[in-house]
């Protein structure tokens, strides 16, 4: 029984993957803290990725901020252009926009723990610079729409498709 709702200890949430196991070398698992103890607009997870793994592809938030605090291990981290070494006790800012995009990689014979913190507004605009994707997901923290476009098929004129039609009242 819990002691109150809006306190959660890390072993009454659940260790997930993703919904759908990715190809490799991505992996890991994670538990979404702050959900569980009724958090609304702030996120935070507690993430686990094995020695050799990346956690998920390299994207950028366009709405929404995140931050990372790593708990344990070492790795690397493309920001932007650049990769960098990683360690336990690090914090690292994610400030919305193309230029952190990020992703955090296991790759110095270590497993990664780290808490990511993040603003949970009711929208996001995520990208993908390495496939060219585009995901728009509203509603936090159950998406009622999430959905991922390859931005190749975008930049369509705003009024295709909207002439003459025959649903006139």
């Amino acid at each position: 029984m819990r002691r109150h709702p809006n306190v959660v200890n890390i072993d009454e949430v659940e260790a997930k993957g993703a919904p759908k196991p990715g190809p490799a070398p991505f992996g890991g698992t994670g538990r979404r803290l702050a959900v569980a103890a009724g958090s609304k607009k702030l996120g935070a997870s507690l993430y686990e990725v094995p020695a050799g793994q990346i956690g998920f592809p390299c994207h950028a938030h366009h709405i929404n901020e995140e931050a990372l605090y790593l708990l344990q291990g070492k790795g690397t981290l493309r920001i932007g252009p650049d990769r960098v070494a990683v360690r336990a006790g690090d914090w690292i800012a994610l400030p919305a926009g193309e230029a952190t995009a990020h992703q955090l990689i296991a790759d110095q014979g270590e497993a990664l723990t780290y808490l990511a913190v993040s603003t949970m507004l009711d929208a996001d605009i995520v990208t993908y610079p390495d496939s060219g994707k585009l995901m728009v997901a509203v509603g936090y923290p159950a998406s009622t729409l999430r959905k991922v476009f390859h931005t190749a098929d975008g930049n369509v004129d705003y009024w295709e498709g909207e002439g003459e039609r025959s649903d006139k009242g």
